[in-house]
């Protein structure tokens, strides 16, 4: 899956980037449609701990889901997005198939 990552007032490193692209890969073994997913990373001017805020938007056929997480690393806010999206994704694969 492709994943286009932007990160806003600050320069993501490649390391992080190549973390987020593994956590989304895995979207794909819940729903196979996905068309494409963005991430943005942003860090808040604040003295709070948890200033980062990861926000995911996943596209697949007919709907997208978002999840926008604030924590205090991006590393922590991908993990918990993710395994958030999981479920979402899981419950739409359960909405589509067909009742017997």
């Amino acid at each position: 899956m492709k994943v286009n990552t932007q990160s806003v007032n600050f320069n993501a490193d490649q390391k992080l980037i190549d973390f987020i692209q593994k956590r989304m890969d895995k979207l794909d073994m819940f729903y196979d449609k996905v068309i494409q997913s963005d991430v943005y990373l942003k860090v808040e001017n604040t003295s709070e701990k948890e200033n980062k805020i990861f926000e995911a938007r996943v596209s697949v056929p007919g709907d997208s889901f978002i999840v926008k997480k604030q924590c205090k690393s991006f590393e922590e806010g991908a993990d918990i997005a993710v395994s958030s999206l999981e479920r979402q994704l899981k419950k739409r694969k359960e909405k589509l198939r067909p009742h017997l």
